[in-house]
C-alpha cells in the first residue's frame, strides 16, 4: 500500500512522501537494504546566507543590475524524518571538495550513512556548504581551473599510494567505484570562507532546534567553530577532522610539520573554548596513518592530525569536557580511508558511532 501526505515545515514548504511497504514497526534496522524505509517527511531548503543590493532602482526594459538583490553564501540541505524518530535528528556536513554526495550511496553502491541512520530511526540532514554544490550561489567571486589532480587525492584520501591500493584497505577495487570516487568531487565557485560556513551551519539549527553535527575532515573544524556559536548542537561526532583545532588562548601547541606542510592550531578566548566541554565529542580516525615521519605527503599530513587531535582532546578533557579520539587500528578495526562512513565496513563503523550515541543518552 502506498500512501502519501502532505505536510509543512517551518519557513519553508516541503512535499512529505510516506512509503509504507509494510506494516510499522518500531524495530530499527541497521544496513539492512531489502527492508523497506518509512519516511514521515522529506525536503530541501536554503538556510543562511546574505543579500546584496544594488542602488538605484529597477527598470524591466533597461535591464541593468541597479535596483536589484543577488541572494547567496547560504547552505543547501536535504532532510529525511523517518517514522518513530528518535530524540535528535544528524546534521552531516561533507568535507574539502565533497558536497551532500558524500553520505548518500557508497562508490560502489552500497548504502551510505544517510540510509544507514534513516533505518536506525535517526532523522537527517545533508547539507552542502556555501559556495558549492547546491548552495553554488556566492557573494564572492571565484574560478574553477581544470587541473588534473585525481592520483594526488587517492593518496591524499590514503586509498593507497598511486596506482596500488593498501593490501588491507576497506575500498572497492573495481574500476567502476574508483570512477564514482573521482566523480563526487566538486570545485568551489567562491572561496572557502569559516566564519561564512560556520554561520550557515549555525542557521541551520536555529531553524531545525536540536540536533548532532557529524563532521568529515575540512568541516571538523568549522565544526568547532559552529559549537561556539550554537547551543542547539548537543554532540559533535567527527570523522577525520583536518584543520582549525581551538585551543584556550596561551594553550595552543607548537605548529606540527610534516612532508604535507605545517598545521598551526588556532587560539580562541577561553569563554569560547569552554563551550565545547559542555557537550560529547567523539573523533575517529582510520588507518594507514603513519607513526614516524614519512616523505609521502598524502599520507605524513595525517599523522600530524591526529597528533593534533589527540591534543585537543586532552584540552578539552583538561577543562572538564568529554572528547575521545578513537583511532581504528587501535580498537582493531584496519584499512580504513579517509572516509569511513562510505568504506566497505561502514556498517561496523557506523554501529561504532550509533553505540556511543547511546552511551551518552542522545539516541
Amino acid at each position: 500500500m502506498i500512501s502519501i501526505i502532505r505536510s509543512y515545515r517551518s519557513l519553508t514548504l516541503v512535499a512529505s512522501i510516506v512509503l509504507v511497504l509494510s506494516a510499522c514497526s518500531t524495530t530499527y534496522k541497521t544496513n539492512d537494504s531489502a527492508a523497506p524505509l518509512m519516511i514521515a517527511e522529506q525536503g530541501s531548503f536554503a538556510v543562511g546566507g546574505t543579500v546584496i543590493q544594488k542602488e538605484g532602482e529597477f527598470d524591466p526594459i533597461k535591464l541593468t543590475s541597479a535596483g536589484q538583490t543577488l541572494h547567496g553564501d547560504h547552505a543547501y540541505a536535504f532532510y529525511q524524518i523517518p517514522v518513530n524518530e528518535r530524540k535528535y535528528p544528524l546534521v552531516m556536513w561533507h568535507g574539502f571538495g565533497q558536497f551532500s554526495k558524500t553520505w548518500e550511496s557508497t562508490p560502489d553502491g552500497r548504502e551510505g550513512y544517510q540510509n544507514i541512520f534513516l533505518r536506525k530511526g535517526y532523522g537527517v540532514y545533508l547539507i552542502d556548504q556555501p559556495r558549492r554544490g547546491n548552495a553554488a550561489k556566492g557573494t564572492q567571486s571565484g574560478s574553477y581551473e581544470p587541473i588534473p589532480n585525481e592520483q594526488m587525492w587517492f593518496n591524499t584520501f590514503r586509498v593507497g599510494t598511486w596506482p596500488d591500493y593498501f593490501p588491507n584497505v576497506q575500498f572497492p577495487k573495481d574500476e567502476a567505484s574508483l570512477e564514482q570516487y573521482f566523480r563526487q568531487m566538486v570545485p568551489d565557485v567562491g572561496p572557502i570562507n569559516i566564519n561564512v560556513n560556520a554561520d550557515a551551519v549555525e542557521a541551520l539549527f536555529t531553524k531545525i532546534g536540536d540536533g548532532i553535527l557529524v563532521t568529515h575532515s575540512h568541516s571538523g573544524g568549522m565544526g568547532w567553530q559552529v559549537a561556539m556559536q550554537s547551543q542547539n548542537i548537543k554532540a559533535i561526532v567527527s570523522y577525520e577532522p583536518g584543520s582549525n583545532f581551538v585551543f584556550p588562548k596561551g594553550e595552543a601547541p607548537a605548529p606540527k610539520q610534516s612532508s604535507s606542510g605545517s598545521l598551526s592550531a588556532v587560539e580562541v578566548p577561553l569563554d569560547d573554548f569552554n563551550k565545547l566541554t559542555q557537550i560529547p565529542i567523539v573523533i575517529y580516525y582510520g588507518d594507514n596513518i603513519p607513526e614516524k615521519p614519512s616523505q609521502l605527503p598524502g599520507e605524513d599530513g595525517w599523522r600530524i592530525r591526529l597528533e593534533m587531535a589527540y591534543e585537543w582532546a586532552n584540552t578539552v578533557n583538561r577543562h572538564g569536557g568529554d572528547a575521545t579520539v578513537i583511532h581504528l587500528p587501535q580498537v582493531g578495526i584496519y584499512g580504513n580511508t579517509h572516509f569511513p562512513f562510505s568504506d566497505l565496513n561502514n556498517s561496523e563503523i557506523a554501529t561504532l558511532m550509533s553505540d556511543w550515541l547511546h552511551e551518552k543518552g542522545l539516541d
